[in-house]
């Protein structure tokens, strides 16, 4: 089964884990994907990918 939205997928996994205090998320991963943490990374939203 693919996932229909895979970048609201990787937000949500992110908040999830936000809300229960994981500091570890997994997920699948794509070229946008890693562009889209970048940027969450150097505005400070996430420590590391």
């Amino acid at each position: 089964m693919s996932i229909s939205d895979p970048i609201a997928d990787m937000l949500t996994r992110i908040r999830n884990a936000q809300a229960v205090q994981k500091t570890l998320v997994t997920m699948p991963s794509s070229k946008l994907k890693v562009a889209i943490a970048k940027v969450l990374k150097d505005e400070g939203y996430i420590d590391s990918f």
